[in-house]
């Protein structure tokens, strides 16, 4: 059931996980967003409530444990408890092996990865304690499918996939964990990329990216299905995507 669920999403000052958010509190969730962007989160907040919907906010960068547990304890504080958790946050600040540039690797590794292992860390005590939960993280396709340029991205994406699914296998029978692999989507992902051609050529998909809200709503269908059924994969692609 999405109506009153108490729901966390990562990276929800923009894309898709601002989308989420909004779709899920039209719907009747109680929406605990978190990014770095304060400012963009209250004014989403302050959309959501003057909607009539149930929404509060919290300055986080997922790279930080620390930082995740506050949010999932925000959201306890703030509504009783915590029913899923959305690892959505992502970069992707994509381009050839030959340029050597560390600190865009070591930032898809920190946020990539780490923010979802920090967000499985700051959710599971407490889905343990409730006996219930349900953790939903945001990979991509390019972790089933490797291009050129993107070799470190396709990594920590599909390094998501094998957590979740050892995270799934691992809490079966008590919780619920669900990994979404978006195709081309039409985010602002596009402007971590340094190199202009790369940039042109991932802008010059736009004519068949998927709204973000197309993601939002497989988030909300995994959400909703019976709590003994687990959506464990769930990949959505554009129609014309190879």
């Amino acid at each position: 059931m999405i109506e009153d669920a108490v729901i966390v999403i990562t990276g929800a000052s923009s894309g898709m996980g601002e989308a989420a958010a909004r779709y899920l509190a039209a719907r009747g969730a109680k929406v605990v967003h978190g990014a770095r962007n304060e400012g963009k989160l209250r004014t989403i907040v302050d959309e959501i409530s003057m909607a009539g919907g149930d929404a509060t906010c919290l300055k986080i960068d997922v790279v930080s444990l620390q930082e995740n547990q506050n949010l999932a304890a925000h959201a306890v504080d703030t509504f009783g408890r915590l029913d899923v958790f959305v690892a959505n946050a992502g970069s992707m600040p994509i381009g050839p092996m030959d340029e050597l540039r560390f600190d865009d690797r070591g930032a898809m590794v920190d946020v990539n990865i780490k923010g979802v292992l920090w967000g499985i860390a700051a959710a599971l005590p407490i889905f343990r304690g409730q006996k219930a939960g349900h953790f939903i993280a945001v990979a991509s396709t390019a972790a089933r499918k490797i291009v050129p340029n993107m070799a470190v991205y396709a990594g920590t994406k599909a390094a998501v996939v094998a957590i979740c699914e050892g995270l799934r296998q691992e809490t079966a029978g008590e919780l619920r964990v669900t990994t979404l692999l978006p195709g081309y989507t039409a985010t602002s992902l596009a402007d971590h990329i340094r190199d202009g051609r790369l940039r042109e050529q991932i802008a010059a998909g736009g004519s068949f990216a998927m709204s973000p809200d197309v993601i939002a709503a497989a988030i909300a269908y995994a959400i909703e299905q019976p709590s003994e059924v687990n959506v464990a994969e769930l990949v959505v692609r554009p129609t014309a995507q190879a």
